[in-house]
């Protein structure tokens, strides 16, 4: 990913010194558990450890590098590398193991933590999205259905939505975390042949994984599948409040916008003009998370027991994806922490239709007064239609209706204006959403 949209701690989980890393510490470990067993001698592992780890400290990725290209192999190369540090002791380095077993549990390491900072920056937005929600519990806005005014609601009950919906991505993700968290150190086709399943057990716990189930030469994909899927929906949960807030800066709408900081320029044409430029950003870059997702699924289906059609695939969406929906998270945390949000404008654009946005309680109020339904709505629509026009306000003009007023009087129709009408549940939605908080 491009370092605009990257941040250094996420970024820095997929360097080439980092994945040097950790392959040192799976065949280092390997060669701890395989000392144990007296496969190497004991000696020789901590050997290994003595010479290896300070070597990783100033790991050369140059040099490695220059080695692979000589012999076309990247855990090849490293281990020449290695060996060239360690000294004789390396040759027992790999013992009975197969290059993806290096790579794949690596790879698992690299996405857990990465779940586990996705994870943080999860918490970060639901905890803006608590405060603000409280803070706008009651401040009353129109809902709108295919953007068209439908009845009121709160802002405050928006961003319980979305917090409703990150909390559920944030679940997912926990899951995806758990299901990912997997070793594989079975050796050349998955049957431990040469390699002991105690090995893999050793090398899970000092990982933080647990070992694959039943490995063939790789883990499975379909674990990864998921992780990256997980990624893509709460990418698009990313986009859905997004798109809320672009739509209500318009200018025709500007019920909440983003943060205008001091010397900031919206365009270099127009020096009015103030642009929802983040949640403009974040709508791409929740598609490129999206986008991870269908090859993710690709690689599922590998041939027997593996091929590498994977490898160029999640050598790619491994670090994008991740780096990508980081950058997402904590930008749109910093957009909701700072929306302006003007409740006098949301009360204006309310009020704009004259009134017909209490339309469906008339009509509940007819059906309930003796009208069949479809005879009330068209009596509800007839006084509607001309508010649309600009010919009057909805009330008046049901009013004047002798076939409403019939049915409602002149103080039962005003009673069905009332607007704490449609908040009076907002604590119950608040309680499921929120709990007792």
């Amino acid at each position: 990913m491009i370092p605009r949209y990257s941040r250094p701690e996420m970024a820095e989980i997929w360097s080439p010194e980092s994945k040097f890393r950790i392959w040192f510490e799976i065949e280092a470990h390997a060669a701890d558990a395989l000392a144990e067993l007296g496969v190497i001698p004991k000696d020789a592992a901590k050997v290994i450890w003595d010479k290896g780890k300070p070597a990783m400290e100033r790991v050369d990725v140059a040099r490695i590098d220059e080695i692979e290209r000589e012999v076309k192999h990247d855990v090849i190369a490293f281990l020449t590398w290695l060996a060239e540090e360690v000294g004789p002791e390396a040759r027992f380095v790999h013992q009975g193991m197969t290059s993806s077993d290096v790579l794949d549990t690596c790879f698992n390491v690299q996405l857990t933590r990465a779940a586990d900072i996705l994870l943080a920056d999860l918490d970060g937005l639901l905890a803006h999205l608590k405060r603000r929600a409280f803070e706008h519990k009651n401040d009353i806005c129109i809902g709108r259905s295919h953007g068209i005014h439908a009845e009121p609601t709160t802002f405050g009950v928006k961003l319980a939505q979305a917090y409703a919906e990150f909390d559920r991505g944030k679940q997912r993700l926990e899951a995806a975390r758990a299901e990912i968290a997997t070793c594989a150190i079975s050796g050349a086709v998955g049957t431990f042949a040469n390699v002991d399943p105690r090995v893999e057990e050793h090398v899970a716990k000092a990982m933080g994984l647990v070992p694959e189930t039943v490995s063939t030469q790789v883990i499975p994909r379909d674990r990864h599948a998921m992780f990256f899927a997980t990624l893509a929906v709460i990418a698009s949960s990313v986009e859905r409040l997004s798109t809320e807030i672009r739509h209500l800066q318009r200018s025709e709408v500007l019920e909440a916008e983003e943060y205008f900081s001091e010397g900031q320029k919206g365009s270099s044409a127009m020096p009015h003009k103030r642009n929802p430029i983040l949640t403009e950003n974040l709508t791409g870059l929740a598609r490129l998370v999206r986008a991870y997702a269908l090859p993710a699924m690709e690689n599922v289906a590998l041939w027997h027991e593996r091929d590498i059609s994977h490898s160029s695939v999640e050598r790619n969406i491994g670090p994008d994806a991740t780096v990508t929906l980081d950058f997402a998270l904590v930008r749109l945390a910093g957009v909701i922490d700072k929306l302006l949000v003007y409740p006098e404008r949301m009360k204006e654009n309310l009020e704009s239709l004259g009134g017909l946005v209490h339309s469906q309680r008339v009509l509940l109020a007819l059906t309930q007064a003796g009208v069949a339904r479809e005879e009330a709505y068209r009596l509800v629509q007839r006084s509607a239609m001309p508010v649309w026009r600009g010919e009057g306000q909805f009330l008046d003009l049901l009013k004047t209706d002798e076939d409403v007023t019939a049915k409602l009087d002149v103080k039962t129709l005003e009673s069905l204006f009332d607007l704490a009408y449609h908040t009076r549940h907002v604590d119950t939605i608040f309680a499921r959403v929120f709990g007792n908080a």
